[in-house]
This record gives C-alpha cells, sequence and structure tokens, in this order.
C-alpha cells in the first residue's frame, strides 16, 4: 500500500472508531467513515496481541494489505476504514481469508457501486 493510502496517527483511528460505522463477520470488523472530496481511500489495519506473535501478527497485517491492493481499484475513494483481525482468521488459507474480507468489505459497502439500504447479501 503506498503511504497515502494508509492511517498512521491515533487520532486519525479514533475520529474513523467515533464517527464511523461498523460491521463484522467471524473474522474481521470494519468500521467505516465517508470522507468528502478525499482523493484517494485510506486503510488502517489493527491486529491484536491476543493474535499471536509478532511474525503472526505481520503475516495477519500484509495478507489483509495484499488482498485491498489486490481490488483496490474497486473501492471508494472518498473512504477511510479500518479493518480489525479477529481470532478465527489466523486459522484462514488466503483463498478463504480473501472471501472472508470481501464479505466484510460488501456488508460495509466500501466498494464502488454500492448504495445504502441496497441488499449486499452474497
Amino acid at each position: 500500500m503506498y503511504r497515502k493510502n494508509r492511517l498512521r496517527k491515533n487520532e486519525e483511528f479514533q475520529i474513523v472508531f467515533k464517527q464511523g460505522t461498523s460491521v463484522a463477520n467471524r473474522q474481521f470488523v470494519i468500521y467505516s467513515l465517508k470522507k468528502e472530496g478525499q482523493e484517494d481511500f485510506r486503510l488502517g489495519v489493527s491486529v491484536s496481541k491476543k493474535m499471536g506473535n509478532a511474525v503472526t501478527r505481520n503475516r495477519l497485517r500484509r495478507t489483509i494489505k495484499e488482498a485491498i491492493r489486490l481490488r483496490a481499484d474497486e473501492i471508494k475513494q472518498d473512504l477511510d476504514f479500518i479493518v480489525i483481525c479477529r481470532l478465527p482468521a489466523v486459522e484462514l488459507e488466503f483463498h478463504q481469508f480473501k472471501e472472508s474480507l470481501y464479505h466484510c468489505m460488501r456488508k460495509a459497502q466500501v466498494f464502488k457501486g454500492m448504495k445504502k439500504g441496497k441488499n449486499t447479501s452474497s
């Protein structure tokens, strides 16, 4: 991910947590906040120490960023969102991991062409 596409400061995370909306499935929680006039989406990733050692946590972060990178052109540009990883995600293989993340992202209406109130089940 490019530096311009990352949330890095605690204040930026807190704004999304407090003002944004959240959706979840078993493996992920996504907080999202629409930011008018923003040219590129920004992503924050949070992986708790409960998930395992540093090697495991960094692998999960890299996997999330790679899955997002693969579909970056389909993500709404005026959005800040945070992906929080839950413990069941540790056991998933990459394909299952991606599908679970994309499912949660569809629920959060992160992808372009999705409107509020539109049926997003799949």
